[in-house]
């Protein structure tokens, strides 16, 4: 490749990347994910608009991959282990058993009402049935939904991406209807290895680097990526969900007292940023817009199905063991958002040169954007309609903990958000255990050494230092105090005890 086209290349992806970066602004306003956007300037650059042509679906299965690992990380690491934990058994349930029955009812669909044979009819329903980490994260988090329910949405979409991998590569290649015993066994061995290896990965890197004082802050975001990303390839390598594997790493670090923590999450959030852009515009140039005119009315029937009956139907038979209320079954089966992730699964069998793979592909596009569409911007009425808006809830300060090795203390970076329960509670109110100190307030750009009776506001930035024996008892207070003001903790004893 030349110089001169190097360069060409470079100032047309800058361009994208700056355009995408400001699209982002439409998509909140609106309410459309931004996946939507990012593939309209792939349809656009593409063969029906400026004429860039791109055939390679090898290469886009490949970078899919590796943009969902970096989505993944970015999604573990900024998960509150203690809000999705009590959802973790739904969540669980939800990605193995409801997956299940999210194929076959959409595989019966596609196989009966448009006449897909039964393996292409499996695989779609296969594809589809997997929700999006990406769309979920950016859709729910903008959404004030109660916990239990970002908790059960958000550990889903981590999760079940493993499951339907495994059943889209086994479809594509080697499924036969007599040996869905061993699929099962080969689903549960993969998870299972999954697992172990994002927990050990996950446990000895929260250990290492906590206890390891790196020379420079930037390094601790670079060594959390990479420790998930071995995650993952240790996963793949031994035949295990390499998915799986880097959700619980990045989970688990994610949850870790590691130091710099806002700043590891601000460096996954950036480029899981550049990983959705880059991923949604290669799949909008792969795409042939003329193409999907056909296959548009045999998408919104399986969509449809997908939609109003699977989907549902997986919900219920999912939350019979956890007593759930109809209205917060109803929530989650309209948000069972989709996105990128299945229209990466749906180059596999491209790949594979599976017959009637290129109709697999053009009716998993066309039903992604046409739902994906009507879902994302609805989300927030239905969740008014059925009375589980949650806006008023407050939020946890953020606490950044850089360490201060020579003098075996902790700086903890402290922002009071709105709704935080630490507005109108007074410095000595806080009760921090002895070692740990309030030393500066940072309010509307002025800092200032607070008096015991400085009243804290919202908006306000602390700095708290904290000797090493009591930097956890001092994060817990701080935490205790912005969910439940100056009381908190009273009759069960301090954060030390």
């Amino acid at each position: 490749m030349s110089v001169d086209r190097l360069n060409q290349l470079l100032l047309l992806s800058t361009l994208v990347l700056l355009f995408a970066v400001a699209a982002v602004r439409l998509s909140s306003r609106s309410g459309l994910p931004s996946l939507l956007i990012y593939l309209g300037i792939g349809i656009a650059l593409g063969q029906d608009g400026l004429g860039l042509q791109f055939e390679n679906a090898e290469l886009t299965r490949t970078l899919g991959y590796a943009s969902l690992v970096v989505i993944l990380t970015e999604g573990g690491l900024s998960t509150k282990w203690r809000e999705i934990r009590p959802s973790v058994p739904a969540a669980g349930v939800l990605s193995t058993v409801g997956v299940a029955v999210s194929v076959l009812v959409t595989a019966s669909a596609a196989h009966y009402l448009i006449g897909l044979t039964w393996q292409t009819a499996l695989l779609v329903g296969a594809v589809v049935s997997s929700t999006d980490a990406a769309a979920v994260f950016s859709v729910l988090r903008k959404v004030p939904l109660p916990k239990r329910l970002t908790g059960v949405l958000e550990a889903e979409s981590g999760f079940n991406d493993a499951p339907v991998v495994i059943l889209v590569v086994s479809f594509s290649l080697h499924y036969s209807p007599g040996t869905w015993y061993v699929l099962v066994g080969e689903i549960l061995l993969e998870l299972a290895i999954g697992l172990v290896l994002g927990l050990v990965v996950g446990k000895l890197g929260a250990l290492g680097l906590g206890r390891v004082a790196l020379p420079a802050s930037g390094l601790y975001p670079i060594a959390v990526m990479a420790l998930c990303v071995l995650s993952y390839a240790s996963g793949a390598m031994l035949h295990g969900s390499g998915f799986l594997a880097v959700y619980v790493t990045a989970l688990i670090l994610g949850n870790a007292k590691l130091p710099h923590r806002p700043a590891v999450r601000g460096f996954a959030d950036g480029l899981a940023w550049i990983a959705q852009i880059g991923l949604f515009v290669l799949l909008g140039l792969l795409v042939t817009p003329h193409d999907l005119i056909d296959d548009i009315w045999p998408a919104i029937g399986v969509g449809l199905v997908l939609t109003v009956v699977a989907r549902p139907l997986s919900v219920i038979c999912s939350m019979l063991p956890f007593d759930q209320r109809w209205r917060d079954q109803a929530l989650l089966s309209w948000a069972g958002l989709r996105g990128a992730v299945p229209i990466v699964l749906a180059t596999i069998p491209l790949v594979a040169d599976l017959p009637g793979s290129e109709r697999i592909f053009n009716i998993v596009f066309m039903l992604v954007i046409i739902f994906t569409a009507v879902q994302g911007p609805t989300l927030p009425w239905v969740a008014h309609k059925l009375n589980l808006s949650d806006g008023d809830e407050p939020m946890d300060i953020d606490i950044e903990s850089a360490p201060l090795e020579r003098l075996r203390g902790h700086l903890l970076s402290v922002a009071v958000p709105a709704h935080s329960k630490m507005h109108g509670v007074e410095v000595g109110e806080l009760r921090l255990p002895p070692g740990a100190a309030v030393t500066l307030v940072v309010r509307d750009g002025k800092s200032f050494v607070p008096l015991p009776t400085t009243m804290l506001r919202h908006g306000d930035e602390l700095l708290v230092v904290a000797t090493d024996p009591v930097r956890d008892a001092a994060e817990k207070r701080l935490l205790d105090v912005g969910r439940g003001g100056k009381l908190a903790g009273w009759l069960r004893g301090s954060a030390q005890d």
